[in-house]
């Protein structure tokens, strides 16, 4: 489980995503669980719709997303 000072570091991290940044996102994080959006769902819905979903899928999955080519870290 991520601790509270994690998830809120996580909030704050994902709120601060472009677009851009949230589709590449949703094209490698790696969950506990298929993720499998069509891009043209990825370009359709609002930013602060997609934010929401990545933070349930990070909160669900437990990991935090990578952002450079460090690995994630892992609760």
């Amino acid at each position: 489980m991520l601790g509270s000072q994690q998830v809120e570091a996580l909030i704050c991290l994902v709120a601060s995503l472009d677009r851009p940044m949230l589709v590449k996102q949703f094209q490698t994080y790696r969950a506990t669980f298929p993720i499998d959006f069509t891009p043209e769902f990825l370009e359709t819905q609002p930013i602060d719709r997609l934010r929401h979903i990545l933070l349930a899928v990070c909160l669900q999955s437990k990991r935090l997303p990578v952002l450079s080519d460090e690995p994630a870290m892992a609760a």
